[in-house]
């Protein structure tokens, strides 16, 4: 069998992949469990796995650096409704969308795949242009922070790092930003101490009208696999993808029993209901075609916010192995 390591944080939907109960064909895989974060940073600094979930957008921002140095499968171990990532400092006058005009924000990095879908959203649904305002950006939680790939933005969009000193956390609670968006909520929010809080504090209502109006489950990470490694066993796209499908497969059967609990959530089985009824009962979907319209609308945000050189199509960022299927 082929020896793959895989980076990868400990998902439900990818546990059976950690565990072995589901082992790609030909490939044993070797699961390092890891925050997201380290995962990022050592595919894209050091390329350190031959496979590893990786940062929607900062995929798309390597199919622009030659020679490419990775592919990707449509699978999708990260989607998340963003609306409720945006926060304010409660003294900044920031109370409706079009408040942010003219404002400092924060963002960890400029093409974190969560900030892009959130400036994507703003424009497209409240009219807050991608350079309506002035962006700034660093360590969140920790100082120092830097984006783990070099960018060139067109003039018109304003990126200022913070001091060397700073945390977007911090300098939200005080006000030397009034607005953050991220993908981890900050402790300053945390703190509940009213200084800090969501721009949509009834989130879960305005992302459900969101997706009614758009059917736009953002998706945030993707499968990347190093392209040496695709390249000397093209065979293993099928496989990984068939793989982590079944791994998924399972996970839905589990938050659908009604004998135990198998989460932590006392209304699981409303939830789960509710998530079949409003998105349908493939709701976390993996796959190209069903995933078009998401992936056509992040495409576009990604070049609209000078990221991707030019447009590029859902067809150019995935391996063809894994659009279309055998018929028997």
């Amino acid at each position: 069998m082929l020896r793959l390591s895989f980076g990868c944080w400990n998902y439900d939907r990818t546990r059976a992949l950690m565990d072995k109960s589901v082992v790609p064909d030909g490939i044993d895989l070797i699961y390092l469990n890891m925050p997201v974060e380290e995962t990022f940073f050592r595919m894209l600094r050091h390329r350190e796995f031959d496979v590893a979930e990786m940062s929607l957008s900062s995929y798309v921002v390597s199919c622009f650096r030659e020679p490419r140095p990775f592919v990707a499968i449509p699978v999708f171990p990260s989607r998340f409704f963003r609306h409720s990532s945006i926060y304010v400092n409660a003294a900044s006058g920031v109370r409706a969308p079009a408040d942010l005009k003219g404002k400092r924000i924060g963002c960890p990095e400029y093409q974190m795949t969560a900030p892009v879908w959130i400036r994507g959203i703003l424009s497209d649904e409240y009219g807050v242009k991608v350079d309506d305002v002035t962006y700034f950006t660093g360590g969140e939680e920790s100082p120092n922070r830097s984006e783990k790939l070099k960018l060139d933005l067109p003039p018109n969009i304003k990126v200022e790092r913070i001091g060397p000193d700073k945390t977007l956390s911090a300098m939200l609670r005080a006000g030397e930003i009034d607005a953050l968006y991220t993908a981890r909520k900050p402790s300053s929010y945390e703190g509940r101490d009213g200084k800090v809080r969501r721009l949509f504090e009834d989130f879960v209502e305005i992302e459900r009208a969101y997706f009614r109006k758009t059917g736009i489950f953002p998706i945030m990470h993707t499968i990347a696999i190093r392209r040496e490694v695709y390249e000397a066993n093209r065979w293993i796209a099928q496989s990984l993808f068939k793989a982590f499908c079944e791994a998924q497969r399972r996970t839905y059967h589990d938050l659908q029993e009604t004998a135990a609990l198998k989460a932590m959530l006392p209304w699981l089985v409303a939830h789960v209901e509710e998530a079949r009824r409003e998105l349908g009962d493939d709701y976390w979907s993996y796959g190209f075609q069903q995933n078009r319209k998401v992936l056509e609308t992040f495409l576009r945000y990604s070049f609209e916010q000078g990221l991707s050189k030019r447009p590029l199509t859902p067809e150019e960022i995935f391996v063809p192995e894994t659009m279309e299927s055998f018929v028997i």
